[in-house]
This record gives C-alpha cells, structure tokens and sequence, in this order.
C-alpha cells in the first residue's frame, strides 16, 4: 500500500497517524526525537499490522537532523508515498518578553520544516506522477493567538498555493486544520485545558481518519467536524477586528496578569 512519512510520531496526532495508516497496511517511517518512545512504537506496528516500520530519529529545529528527514523522502529505496507533516510544540509564553531562542525553534518546526521537507516530497513525487502531502495546521491559523496562530496561517497559506502548482501532476497537498483535540499536547506544554467545556474537544482518532480520508479524495482543506467547519467559516467572515478583541478576551482568561498563552485551538500534537 505503499510508504507513510510522520513526523511527530511519537505522540498525539502523529502516534495516532502512524496507527491508522500502519492498519490500512502502509509502511511507515517514523520521526521525531525520542528514539526509545519510536523503537517501541515501530515493534508494536511490526506486531500488530505485519508492516515494514522504519525509525528515523530527528529534531526538526537541528539543520543536520532535518536534511536527514529531507534525504529520505527523496530517496527511490522504499519511495515514499505520503509526508505527514505533523510535528509541533506548544509555547506559553508571551512573545515580548519570552525566549527568543524558544520561538526560533518553534518557527523551525512548524515552518521551516513543513517547507524543507514538503520541498524534497513533492520534487520525488511530481517525478514519479503520484503522492500526497499533509500538513497539519490549525483553526487557529484564522485568529490571533501569538506566533502559534502566525505558523499555522503559513501553512495553510502555503498548502494551498502548494495545491495550485500540483495540479495535474498526480500528487496532492492537504491541510488539516483542527480544533481542540484530546492528546497529551496539552499536558506537555503545561496548557490547562480544563477551562474548555467538553464539546470544544476532538478525538484523535476521528481527526486522523478524517484527514485521511481527504488527502484520499484529494481535499485542499480538511476541517474535521461541522462544529469547527462552522467556527473556521464564522472566523472568516468577521471583521479582523473582532478576531484580534477575542485574542485579547482569550489571553484574559489565560492569565488575568496578562501571560499570554498562544494557543489557540490547534492540532494537539
């Protein structure tokens, strides 16, 4: 069935990514830093689905580890098919104030990476006329909610004018632009999501399936459930305005001293 690229496999959306394709009888390479937690995960894959599970262990914010990635997905030996472009992390932090050191690795993760590595996929893929691409951004990627909301806006942007020039060459580019999702992204980067009622929340398994089945009919953007369909549609239409006022009355929540917590509705990796 062919060979899956995740990167951010380790956990949340992309643990759940590596699971569903690796049932459907896709091999996979998996990638991200933790190489006990990707061990573990490709003999589980191995075990259960009878599939081929390679690990490859990178942190996309090093140049060195991510051309790694890059050579990869140019490489004929076991082509690879679909790039799941997954990885991400949570800041909390303001931006005036905050580590800079922090926001340049996220920008290196969330950004430069899904271009290096959607780059190197889709030139071996255009050459062998089939393939896909999916990137995972946000609905916050419609707000604004920090530099969260800035790198999920480039790639959506970005996968969309990336669609346009794929048209007709046999590979697609996909977006998935989730909400809340329950995973332990959250957890990790210290967010309480416990100020959300419950009908905010997303499973995983039903965003990846969703996403999966888009980039299968060839969908630019996948928006998983019609509650966040409707919110991405409102959010278009609103004034800027009064998408920067929520970003305020957000950030109030947060923090009523004003630690600005960008994270709006996200992918939950």
């Amino acid at each position: 069935m062919g060979t899956a690229l995740i990167t951010g496999a380790s956990s949340g959306l992309g643990l759940e990514f590596a699971w569903q394709l690796a049932t459907a009888k896709h091999d996979v390479v998996l990638v991200a830093r933790d190489t006990e937690r990707l061990e573990r995960l490709a003999s589980q894959l191995r075990a259960a689905a009878g599939v081929h599970a390679e690990v490859l262990t990178a942190d996309l914010s090093d140049r060195a580890d991510l051309e790694r990635v890059a050579q990869r997905l140019r490489s004929p030996e076991r082509p690879v098919g679909l790039l799941v472009n997954n990885a991400g992390l949570g800041l909390h932090q303001p931006f005036v104030g905050g580590d800079l050191d922090r926001e340049e690795k996220a920008f290196d993760v969330m950004v430069r990476a899904v271009m290096v590595l959607s780059h190197a996929a889709a030139e071996a893929m255009v050459e062998r006329g089939r393939g896909a691409i999916l990137n995972v951004a946000s609905v916050a990627a419609l707000l604004a909610s920090g530099t969260y909301s800035a790198h999920k806006a480039w790639v959506r942007t970005f996968t969309e004018g990336l669609a346009v020039e794929l048209r007709g060459t046999g590979v697609t580019a996909t977006v998935l632009c989730p909400g809340f999702v329950h995973t332990e992204f959250h957890a990790r980067a210290a967010i309480d999501s416990s100020v959300l009622p419950e009908v905010a929340w997303l499973n995983a398994d039903d965003v990846v399936a969703t996403a999966l089945a888009d980039v299968r009919r060839g969908a630019v953007i996948s928006t998983p459930s019609l509650r966040y369909r409707l919110a991405s549609g409102v959010a278009r239409l609103l004034p800027r305005s009064v998408i920067r006022a929520f970003g305020s009355y957000r950030r109030s929540l947060d923090d009523p001293a004003h630690a600005h917590t960008p994270h709006a509705p996200h992918d939950g990796r």
